[in-house]
């Protein structure tokens, strides 16, 4: 997930990168869900992105570590 969400977030691709948190934020547990809104216009989508860059790779580096864990 973090590679795909890099990826997507250093081509400019805010919009692939906001359909890939939309995909991760249904398997991550309820007290790591993001607050996510529509992000289908690509500048709203590089705002959100880039406005919440940390927070969302915090949430990513959490589950990866609930998951080696478990």
């Amino acid at each position: 997930m973090t590679l795909a969400f890099d990826s997507a977030n250093n081509l400019g691709q805010y919009t692939a990168a906001g359909r890939i948190l939309f995909q991760m934020n249904e398997e991550l547990p309820n007290d790591l869900q993001l607050s996510l809104e529509e992000i289908d216009d690509p500048n709203d989508a590089k705002s959100f992105i880039q406005n919440n860059e940390s927070a969302l790779k915090y949430a990513i580096r959490e589950y990866r570590e609930r998951l080696m864990l478990s």
